[in-house]
C-alpha cells in the first residue's frame, strides 16, 4: 500500500476517509454479528434482564469508548515512526526511547511476542467473521444449517486464492460497500431502538457498574464477550502508515463509531423486546424478507475485513524480514495502491490452511469465540507497556502524567485480558501456541545471524589490510565488474577471499556492496547511498533501506553515479553461501541451533530477495559452524 500523506485537498482527504472505512474498519465493523450474541447466549452468557441488558450495552458503550476511541485514536495513533504505525513500528520507537539494555531487551522480547501473536488473529479473524455471516442461513432456512460449514469453507479458499492477482481491483468498491454495511447498521439499530428508547439511558456508566457489582463472578467472565467489540482496535494503528491520522479519525468517529453504538444498542432493545432472539440478535434485527440481503452484505463485509487483516499479516511480515526477525520468504509485488502492496504465497497458503482447520474444528462461530480475543488482549496489554517509554522517552511527558496514563489504560487492559484468559482451556490456547511458535522462529533466527556474523567475523580481514597486501602482491586481474555482497562494511567479503584464494583473479573494478535495513520505515532517496572509493579499483558502497522499503541491489548500484556507470548485464554477483553446522559452542541451546540452519535452507535465495538476476550470480560456498 501506498505510504500516506497529508491529504491536499478536501476531494483527496474524502477518498482517504472512504478506503479507511473499507480497510481500517472491518474488523470492529463486523463485530455485531457475534457480539451480544455471545454475551446472552455464548458460554458465559448472562440471563436476559432489562438491568442486564442496560449493563451489557453500558460495557459496550465505554469499552468502545475507552479502549478503542481515547487509546488508540487519541492515544496509540501519536505513536508514528515516521507516519508508520504498528506493533513493529513501536518496537522501533522504544529501541530509541530507551537507554538500559537490560530494559530495551525485555521490550523488545514484549513487542516480538505481540507481533507474534498477530499472526494467530490473522487466522482467527477470516474464520469468525466469515461464518458468523454465513450462519445467518440457519435462520433464513434451518434446513441450510448443515451447508454453513462447507460454504464458509469455500468463501475462504476463493478469498485466500484470489490473494495472488492483488487486489487494486476491488480496492475501489470496498469502502462504498462498507460504507453501505455501515449505513445499514445504523438503521437496524434506529428501528429496533423507537420500540425501546430506554436503553439509551446506557450511557451512563452506573448501569456498567451495578452490572458488574450485582453480577460478580459471571459478570466478570461476561467481560470476555463485551472484549469482542473492540477486537479490531489493534488495526487502526496497524494501518496509520497507509491513510494516516486525520482519515483514519474521521471515517471512525463520524461513522463507524455512531453506528456500531446504534447497532448494538437495537441488539439490546431487540432483547428487551424478544428475549428468544438471544440466538442471533443481529439477524434477528430485520424482517424475514430482507434477510437473504443481509446474509449477502454481512458476508461482502466480513470478506473486506478478512482482506484487511490478510493483508496486514503480509505487511507485517514483510516488516519482519528487512527486520532480520523471520527469514527470507518469496515476496511478490502487485500493482495495487489501496490494498495490499504484496502477496507473500508461503505465508497465504499456510493462513488458508490454519483457516480452513479452524472451520472445521470449531464448526460454528460461537465455539470460536472462545478462542478468540486472548492475543488480541494480551497485544493490547503490551501496547500499552510500549507506549510508556515513547511517552517517557520521546514525547517527554513528565513522569507521573507518563505513569498515570499507563496505569489507567493498563487497568482496563488487564481487565479484559483476565476475563479472556479463562477461554484458554476452551480453544483460546491455539492463537497464544501459534504465537509462541512465531515467537520462536523470530528469536531463533534473529539470535542465529547474530552468531552467524560472528562466526563469520572472526575469518574476516580488515580492508584496509586487504589492500595493502593486494598491492604488494597484485593478482591477475581480468576485465569487467564483480560486487561482493557483505554485511561488514568495514572488512573484506569471505566471498572475496576465497574466490582470489581459489581462482587467483580478481576483476578490474571491486564493488563491496553493503546493505543496511534501519528501524525506521523510509529512507529518503537523497540518504540512499553512501560511496567511498578505496584505490586500486576498489569501490565501496553502504545502502540504506527502512523496514517499509524493497532494497533492489541493480536499481541501488545504476543510481550510485561517481562515474560508476554499471551495466548490470556486464557484471558479476559473488555471493557467500554458508554450510551450516552445529559447533560444540553453548552459546544457544542445540535444538535451536537446528531450527535456525533448517530454517537458513528453506530461506528464499538471496538473489531474489535483493532482486540480483540469477544468471549474473557466482555463489562460494563455506561451512560454519554454530
Amino acid at each position: 500500500m501506498a505510504h500516506a500523506h497529508a491529504p491536499t485537498s478536501r476531494r483527496e482527504l474524502a477518498h482517504l476517509c472512504l478506503l479507511a472505512v473499507g480497510i481500517v474498519y472491518g474488523d470492529i465493523g463486523t463485530s455485531p454479528l457475534y457480539a451480544i450474541r455471545e454475551c446472552f447466549h455464548g458460554e458465559h452468557a448472562i440471563a436476559i434482564s432489562s438491568a442486564n441488558v442496560l449493563g451489557i450495552l453500558s460495557l459496550v458503550f465505554w469499552t468502545l469508548l475507552t479502549l478503542v476511541t481515547i487509546k488508540y485514536h487519541i492515544y496509540v495513533l501519536r505513536a508514528d515512526n515516521n507516519g508508520e504505525g504498528g506493533i513493529l513500528a513501536m518496537v522501533a520507537l522504544v529501541q530509541r526511547a530507551i537507554k538500559a539494555s537490560r530494559f530495551r531487551t525485555v521490550m523488545l522480547a514484549l513487542g516480538l511476542f505481540g507481533a507474534a501473536l498477530l499472526y494467530g488473529d490473522g487466522v482467527l479473524t477470516p474464520a469468525i467473521s466469515v461464518i458468523s455471516a454465513v450462519e445467518g442461513l440457519k435462520i433464513a432456512a434451518p434446513g441450510l444449517a448443515s451447508y454453513v460449514v462447507p460454504i464458509t469453507i469455500g468463501i475462504l479458499v476463493t478469498l485466500f486464492a484470489f490473494q495472488r492477482h492483488g487486489t487494486g481491483g476491488v480496492g475501489l468498491v470496498f469502502g462504498p460497500i462498507m460504507v453501505v454495511w455501515f449505513a445499514v447498521l445504523a438503521v437496524l439499530g434506529v428501528a429496533s431502538i423507537v420500540h425501546h428508547p430506554e436503553v439509551l439511558w446506557a450511557v451512563n456508566p452506573f448501569h456498567a457498574v451495578t452490572f458488574l457489582w450485582h453480577n460478580a463472578g459471571s459478570g466478570f467472565l461476561v467481560l470476555g464477550a463485551v472484549f469482542l467489540v473492540a477486537t479490531g482496535g489493534e488495526a487502526l494503528y496497524a494501518d496509520l502508515g497507509h491513510f494516516g491520522n486525520m482519515p483514519i479519525q474521521i471515517g471512525g468517529l463520524g461513522l463507524v463509531a455512531p453506528a456500531l453504538v446504534l447497532n448494538y444498542f437495537g441488539q439490546g432493545a431487540l432483547l428487551l423486546h424478544d428475549p428468544s432472539a438471544a440466538v442471533n440478535p443481529f439477524y434477528a434485527l430485520v424482517p424475514r424478507w430482507g434477510l437473504y440481503p443481509l446474509i449477502a452484505l454481512a458476508t461482502m463485509a466480513t470478506i473486506i475485513a478478512s482482506q484487511a487483516v490478510i493483508s496486514g499479516v503480509f505487511s507485517l511480515t514483510s516488516q519482519a524480514v528487512q527486520l532480520g526477525y523471520i527469514p527470507r520468504v518469496r515476496v511478490v509485488h502487485t500493482s495495487s495502491r489501496e490494498i495490499g502492496q504484496v502477496y507473500l504465497p508461503g505465508i497465504n497458503w499456510l493462513m488458508m490452511l490454519g483457516t480452513i482447520a479452524l472451520v472445521i474444528g470449531f464448526k460454528t462461530s460461537s465455539n470460536m469465540a472462545s478462542a478468540y480475543g486472548v492475543a488480541i488482549a494480551t497485544t493490547m496489554v503490551i501496547t500499552t507497556l510500549l507506549a510508556f517509554p515513547v511517552a517517557y522517552g520521546l514525547w517527554k511527558w513528565k513522569l507521573p502524567l507518563a505513569l498515570l496514563v499507563t496505569l489507567a489504560f493498563l487497568s482496563i487492559d488487564l481487565t479484559f485480558f483476565g476475563a479472556n484468559i479463562v477461554k484458554v482451556a476452551d480453544g483460546g490456547w491455539l492463537p497464544l501456541l501459534m504465537g509462541l511458535i512465531v515467537y520462536l522462529v523470530m528469536t531463533t533466527w534473529k539470535r542465529g545471524r547474530e552468531l552467524l556474523g560472528r562466526r563469520v567475523a572472526e575469518h574476516l580481514m580488515k580492508t584496509d589490510d586487504f589492500l595493502r597486501d593486494l598491492a604488494k602482491h597484485p593478482p591477475l586481474r581480468v576485465p569487467g565488474t564483480a560486487v561482493f555482497l557483505t554485511g561488514n562494511a568495514d572488512s573484506v567479503p569471505l566471498a572475496m577471499m576465497h574466490h582470489l584464494n581459489h581462482n587467483k583473479v580478481l576483476h578490474e573494478r571491486i564493488v563491496c556492496l553493503t546493505i543496511r535495513i534501519h528501524e525506521t520505515s523510509r529512507v529518503k532517496d537523497h540518504e540512499r547511498t553512501e560511496y567511498r572509493e578505496l584505490g586500486q579499483g576498489f569501490h565501496q558502497v553502504i545502502a540504506h533501506y527502512g523496514y517499509m522499503q524493497d532494497p533492489n541491489v541493480p536499481a541501488t548500484l545504476q543510481s550510485i553515479g561517481h562515474g560508476l556507470n554499471i551495466s548490470i548485464p556486464e557484471t558479476t554477483f559473488f555471493l557467500g553461501r554458508e554450510m551450516l553446522l552445529v559447533g560444540p559452542q553453548r552459546d544457544m541451546a542445540t535444538w535451536r541451533k537446528r531450527l535456525f540452519i533448517a530454517l537458513s535452507r528453506n530461506a528464499q535465495p538471496v538473489t531474489s530477495f535483493f532482486h540480483i538476476p540469477p544468471n549474473r550470480v557466482v555463489e562460494i560456498g563455506t561451512q560454519v559452524e554454530l
